[in-house]
């Protein structure tokens, strides 16, 4: 007998795990799983090494260690002019998958309702079960993935209790405009609902696209709570250190729960982001520039064979349609030709959608690796040519 609550049944393996394993049988490239295959810069690694040898390897405070939170706020004046107390409006977490769940398990009750859109991370499913609320979607669609109104609007009802928006967004790429985000911000605040928004991706924008953080928007800070990591900025995903910003009650009640999940982490890696969040502008631009052109060549060669690509304003994902390889295969079958055919691995979005209709034939590639690893995925796609 299965002893797992029922409400976590439908979570099993992730499809990450699965398509890891299949590129290490078959000695596939892997572009499925999202992480960067080089390290951070050195400044930050330097930092992290000195607090590990000057014995910062003990539990730090709950909130954060004082610089971190100091960073975390310097931060969001330096790029977006949002005035962030680091007292008490900031909480450091176990990464950006922590902060999204001890802040839906703070601030949802059981049948509560969360509005979010798919494709969605996966986490976020899981997350909602986990604090026996209920789910409500609005579909993103290939190939500009645009926000439906009537969709969206729809999704909000007197149960909603708050809407979780990422953007830049994963798995899609889509950067969310201006227009979108003002059209989230009035559903939330005529429904009485907190704004919840996953930025991991902030700092990963291209052709000139600008990332608008929701809480930037006229009079909706006041009920958003903005999410945001190291891990993506600074090729640290390892190193799990995210943080939560917002109004000073909200971020307490999600530091009560916090502390039952993790209590803290990372000590020695926190003082080293605060070293990381204060380097230079052209950091931060050199990372874009170096995954647009990382995303081009992606592009290009699923292009060259015939693939309909949607090119990403933002992320480090492509998303292309592969209904062509194989007449009336699922997404994983898909995957599982794609290995066949050409040894390269991908996602298939269908497993981050809950109508499984959306997008049967879509499969997501990360782009984050090195460039041998790229142009050896290049070459093995070529093989898909008629």
């Amino acid at each position: 007998m299965d002893p797992l609550v029922t409400r976590m049944r439908e979570f099993g393996t992730t499809i990450f795990a699965q398509m890891s394993a299949l590129a290490v049988a078959t000695g596939s490239t892997n572009l499925g799983q999202g992480f960067p295959d080089v390290d951070g810069p050195s400044e930050m690694l330097d930092a992290a090494v000195a607090a590990i040898r000057g014995g910062r390897n003990q539990y730090p405070p709950g909130p954060g260690v004082p610089e971190l939170l100091q960073a975390i706020a310097a931060h969001q004046d330096r790029f977006y002019g949002l005035t962030v107390d680091p007292h008490r409006e900031v909480l450091v977490t176990a990464g950006a998958t922590e902060a999204i769940a001890a802040t839906i398990l703070a601030l949802c009750e059981p049948g509560d309702e969360v509005v979010t859109f798919e494709p969605y991370y996966d986490s976020y499913a899981a997350t909602i079960a986990l604090a026996g609320a209920v789910r409500r979607t609005s579909v993103l669609r290939f190939p500009d993935f645009a926000v439906d109104v009537d969709s969206l609007s729809a999704a909000f009802s007197e149960r909603t209790r708050l809407v979780l928006l990422n953007s830049p967004h994963n798995p899609t790429g889509k950067v969310f405009t201006r227009a979108e985000l003002e059209l989230v911000a009035d559903l939330a605040r005529r429904h009485d609902a907190w704004v919840v928004t996953d930025e991991v991706y902030e700092h990963i924008t291209f052709d000139g696209v600008a990332h608008i953080p929701m809480a930037t928007l006229p009079g909706i800070a006041e009920r958003t709570l903005t999410i945001s990591s190291a891990g993506k900025t600074f090729s640290a995903t390892g190193w799990k250190v995210g943080w939560v910003t917002g109004p000073a009650p909200a971020v307490a009640a999600v530091r009560a729960v916090k502390q039952f999940l993790t209590f803290v982490s990372a000590g020695p890696f926190q003082p080293a982001v605060a070293t990381a969040l204060a380097l230079p502008d052209a950091v931060y631009a050199d990372l874009a520039s170096s995954l647009q052109g990382k995303r081009d060549l992606v592009c290009a060669a699923l292009e060259s064979v015939g693939l309909p690509v949607s090119r990403p304003e933002g992320t480090y994902f492509v998303i292309a349609d592969l209904a062509s390889l194989a007449a009336g295969a699922s997404g994983v079958a898909l995957c599982e030709e794609l290995v066949r055919r050409c040894g390269v691995v991908g996602i298939p979005v269908s497993v981050f959608h809950d109508d499984v209709t959306a997008a049967p034939t879509l499969v997501r590639f990360a782009v984050c690796k090195r460039d041998e690893v790229l142009r050896e995925a290049v070459r093995r796609i070529g093989a898909l040519r008629p």
